[in-house]
């Protein structure tokens, strides 16, 4: 067993800003590789206790998690779901979309229904064959999709009652994209496991990996042997370089904590100020993550035609303008630097405030 400096910083400083219960971390390429790894490492750790029928992985529908087979099959996108995707062993529940699926109830009161569609999921697959539970605290592919806070203490409570792993895709919330360093610090998660990617180093160069907790590690690396599995660029020294710097400047600068006390707040708020638009049905997101939703009729929710294209649209009108904007069908996607200024956030939403008017013109014309 080998290992060289920077790979030993690099996990250093992603265990001190991680929670406490996580020491050990499995370095991969891709959110994609990361999340294959995962799913080995989850069937793993049960078969090592005996219990290879506990193979099971639930995710949810309009997830995602990666392009890779694994990761595509754990992904609950139905256009990536063909050629063989997805793969045994993965099934799907209901995402907490209560925008869109909510219909008459509160959000709170959805919150609580889609959680316990993993329940009901595991009653009918049978506890004794379910591995584990796969989210993103925030779905980022998907929309932006922000569950309401009871609908994550009622999965952890389901997770705990079952018995089985809970896996967090930090993916695309994680370092600081919340104004916490991850988001199950934000929303007061317990996962077994936490899979990090770009904010690793913050894009600059490849790098991912599985964070694994302790309880985890230890059957893993105790009971497990050799676990024969790797990429041939995992822990590759530049790039952890790179991802330990990343993290140290991030800590030092508390860029994560301006987001958290200056800047989030700052966005979401400005943000909100596009509700008033004519084409606006919601906006929400946390700290410098948001999702604008346009709506053919905001009283009752009535999306677009879907062949109109009003998201791809939009979309193009702002780019024209300079402004990044995704579109996930008809939700406007924004994730921008975590050092974004006041000012800049200002030029945000005067742009995406004269996108949203050059949509409204053009389905006018």
């Amino acid at each position: 067993m080998t290992s060289h400096p920077p790979v030993i910083e690099l996990t250093e400083r992603l265990a001190s800003v991680t929670p406490k219960k996580f020491n050990n971390v499995f370095l991969t390429n891709s959110g994609s590789e990361a999340n294959d790894t995962v799913i080995r490492m989850a069937r793993r750790y049960w078969a090592l206790q005996d219990r290879p029928d506990k193979n099971v992985i639930i995710s949810r529908t309009n997830a995602y998690h990666g392009s890779t087979f694994g990761a595509a099959s754990l992904g609950g996108m139905a256009v990536m779901h063909e050629c063989g995707i997805p793969i045994p062993g993965i099934v799907h529940v209901q995402q907490p979309y209560w925008y869109r699926e909510g219909g008459e109830l509160t959000a709170a009161e959805f919150g609580i229904q889609a959680a316990r569609s993993l329940e009901q999921k595991i009653d009918e697959l049978g506890v004794e064959n379910v591995a584990a539970f796969i989210a993103e605290p925030i779905q980022g592919a998907g929309g932006v999709i922000v569950p309401p806070q009871c609908y994550w203490t009622e999965i952890s409570r389901i997770c705990a009652h079952y018995g089985i792993l809970f896996i967090a895709d930090e993916v695309i919330c994680g370092f600081g994209r919340t104004g916490s360093w991850f988001a199950t610090d934000y929303f007061d998660l317990n996962p077994d496991f936490m899979v990090v990617a770009k904010g690793l180093s913050s894009g600059y160069l490849p790098i991912a990996g599985v964070v694994i907790s302790d309880e985890v590690a230890a059957v893993l690396i105790e009971s497990g042997g050799e676990f024969a599995h790797g990429f041939t660029y995992s822990g590759h020294p530049v790039a952890c370089a790179v991802a330990s710097e990343n993290i140290r400047i991030l800590s030092e600068e508390r860029i994560v904590e301006h987001v958290a006390t200056d800047t989030g707040p700052y966005f979401q708020q400005r943000l909100r100020e596009l509700s008033d638009h004519p084409l606006v049905g919601e906006v929400r997101g946390v700290g410098l993550i948001a999702g604008i939703e346009l709506v053919k009729d905001k009283a009752t929710r009535t999306s677009f035609d879907a062949n109109l294209g009003i998201g791809i649209k939009c979309r193009d009108f702002a780019a024209r303008r300079g402004l990044i904007m995704r579109a996930v069908e008809d939700s406007m996607v924004l994730s921008p630097p975590l050092v974004i200024t006041r000012a800049q956030i200002d030029d945000v939403i005067s742009i995406a405030r004269d996108a949203l008017d050059d949509t409204l013109k053009s389905l006018a014309a």
